[in-house]
């Protein structure tokens, strides 16, 4: 069973080209990345807002301007932390789909090669004409993942930003 699976995702690949391999680490990098968001809040997440909190409450003073600048310094580094990876993700995202275009362009290289070398054989040109499209389609598909996640994680990312300025008061 394990080797009929294997057999199959390899016969795709070599159906798709070389661009595949390049979708599939992309995807996997993705994919690993929105997971690791999603392990850092469900894990080390409140422990950053305990932290952050713990500092600014030990202040003596929160009103003046300087205490001002140290909060926004401490609101700034925890959003950093909390959106972590997500430009990285984002950029996987808009990836997927442009090397299933390059995949397709090889693609049709390989036909219009075929074309010319061995004038128009139905059989060359289907190769290449597979070689075309299922890059583009593994690209969108890959994509379109990555967009369920991410859109996920851009909420969370907001919301909890939001509650992290919102749990550092002004007042004393």
């Amino acid at each position: 069973m394990f080797n009929d699976a294997y057999l199959a995702i390899i016969r795709f690949m070599e159906m798709g080209g070389d661009v595949l391999w390049f979708i599939a680490a992309i995807t996997f990098l993705m994919w690993s990345l929105i997971f690791e968001r999603v392990w850092f809040f469900r894990t080390e997440h409140k422990d950053l807002v305990l932290q952050a909190s713990t500092t600014w409450e030990s202040r003596a003073e929160r009103k003046s301007w300087s205490a001002h600048q140290v909060r926004e310094g401490i609101i700034s580094d925890g959003a950093t932390r909390i959106a972590g990876s997500m430009p990285i993700i984002e950029t996987c995202v808009a990836l997927c789909p442009l090397f299933g275009l390059l995949g397709t362009v090889t693609g049709m290289i390989a036909v219009f090669d075929a074309m010319a070398t061995q004038g128009g054989n139905a059989r060359s040109m289907a190769a290449g004409v597979s070689m075309a499209t299922i890059p583009t389609m593994s690209g969108m598909i890959a994509s379109l993942s990555g967009l369920v996640g991410t859109t996920y994680l851009k909420r969370k990312v907001e919301y909890e930003t939001e509650l992290f300025e919102d749990q550092l008061t002004l007042d004393h």
